[in-house]
């Protein structure tokens, strides 16, 4: 039931905001479907990339994906992505968490200013798209492309709340084409970096939950169908005051109960084994009934 509401909710908060879903994902592996935390986020990222993968399949027959901003910035995306898996791979558990509270408080910020912005569709904007992009210019998106990756990738996380300012800002897209570009690649990045924990997991003996990830998808693309349906009837910038409020308060809990344990001091209970060496009196035992032999 803990998992049916979790794929419910996780789905509906895509459908109703475009993004936010991936950032409460494995908040509930972890603390309600009480999976591990490298397991966790591998799941996360398979789950995410399959509701991204089919959130995008309607955009892109829409005209709402940009192809030459998936290239620039959503292949520096997968490599960013795969560091980021790996990188995880050599991090505790605590740590890996612990970032995580960070970033989605990081998204509950850019999903409070994206709350209170403007529309990005302007005069100006339309004209800046229009001009040729220079060297400098590509190298931010690759630039910018590889970080995003790199950090979600670490965190388990799709990251639209990072990846549409990105495209905002750096490709001047429209909103609604922002985030279309930004689903597929999620879809992209996720399957990189789901590939690359898989890989890491083996190594460590530990197996995901197959099951999960094909209930979170199924019930998480109907749910997101749900919330796309409901988005027409409610106030997108009350919706997204209302959740980046909750994710400040997730995004706290992780923290706090992770740093609990990395700076757990050691139980004292568990002291180091000393080794007793023998007494001068059973010493001087042994040596009397060696001398009466």
């Amino acid at each position: 039931m803990t998992t049916l509401i979790g794929a419910l909710l996780i789905g509906l908060t895509l459908g109703l905001l475009g993004s936010g879903g991936s950032a409460i994902t494995v908040p509930i592996l972890v603390y309600l479907v009480g999976h591990g935390a490298k397991a966790s986020i591998a799941e996360s990222m398979a789950i995410v990339g399959i509701i991204s993968f089919a959130g995008a399949i309607p955009k892109a027959t829409t005209d709402l994906v940009n192809w030459n901003s998936v290239l620039w910035f959503g292949t520096p995306a997968m490599l960013g992505a795969y560091l980021g898996a790996w990188l995880g791979g050599l991090s505790s558990d605590s740590v890996q968490l612990t970032v995580f509270g960070v970033v989605i408080i990081l998204a509950a910020v850019f999903m409070l200013k994206n709350a209170f912005g403007a529309s990005n569709d302007t005069d100006e904007n339309q004209a800046e798209r229009k001009k040729p992009r220079n060297l400098l210019g590509y190298g931010k998106v690759i630039t910018e492309g590889i970080l995003v990756g790199a950090l979600t990738g670490f965190v388990g996380v799709g990251g639209g709340f990072l990846i549409v300012p990105s495209l905002l800002m750096l490709e001047k897209l429209p909103i609604r084409t922002a985030i279309g570009t930004s689903l597929v690649i999620i879809a992209m990045k996720s399957a990189i970096g789901f590939a690359k924990y898989q890989y890491i997991l083996t190594d460590l003996g530990i197996a995901i939950d197959l099951m999960t990830i094909v209930t979170f998808s199924i019930i998480g693309i109907a749910g997101c169908a749900i919330g796309t349906a409901l988005n027409k009837r409610l106030n997108q910038k009350t919706l997204k005051k209302v959740f980046a409020v909750f994710l400040v308060l997730i995004g706290a809990f992780v923290i706090f109960r992770e740093c609990q344990g990395l700076f757990k001091q050691p139980d004292a209970n568990h002291k180091t084994e000393q080794i007793e060496l023998p007494t001068s009196t059973n010493s001087n035992q042994s040596k009397s009934l060696e001398g009466k032999s």
